[in-house]
């Protein structure tokens, strides 16, 4: 059954942790819808991939989709500074619909105040950050927590997109 995936993006993205799951869920037979704060915007990677945003974050309701992409690089603490995102990410976890982020995505994550107890993985500069927000660190390629899919770096991409096709194939 086809899902409809929120990914919440902005510059700064690494471009392998976006362009290489958007490719998986898009043949699986996925939709993808990326947001930000505006519609219509192009983004840009740190190596140089444009995208264009499809939503702004005002436009949608989380209610719509199914499950949620968080790319890392940058992108996810720029999000994080404008606000709202980690409001639109809660919904995800407290209905458990799946949630998948790599590297610095877990960052979003911290704003929702829903990681106490849940064991995760990311970049180890955040390792702290999901520490002290209560999360369970484990330093491993993927790790699969419920409904959420965390990595660590682009190295664990076939990892993280084989675990996030199988959530999003219950």
């Amino acid at each position: 059954m086809s899902k409809k995936i929120a990914v919440l993006v902005t510059d700064m993205f690494e471009d392998s942790e976006y362009t290489e799951p958007v490719k998986a869920y898009k043949e699986a037979g996925h939709e993808v819808v990326n947001i930000e704060s505006e519609a219509g915007k192009e983004v840009k990677g740190k190596n140089g991939e444009t995208i264009k945003i499809d939503k702004a974050l005002d436009q949608v309701k989380p209610e719509d989709f199914d499950a949620l992409l968080l790319p890392g690089g940058f992108s996810p603490d720029l999000l994080r500074g404008k606000g709202g995102f980690g409001d639109f990410a809660k919904h995800f976890i407290e209905k458990d619909k799946p949630v998948f982020a790599i590297c610095h995505g877990p960052q979003v994550l911290i704003d929702t105040h829903l990681l106490k107890g849940r064991n995760m993985t990311g970049f180890r500069s955040i390792k702290n950050d999901l520490i002290n927000a209560g999360a369970n660190f484990k330093d491993e390629e993927v790790v699969v927590c419920h409904n959420l899919v965390t990595s660590r770096t682009p190295d664990d991409l076939p990892a993280f997109n084989r675990e996030s096709l199988n959530l999003l194939a219950k």
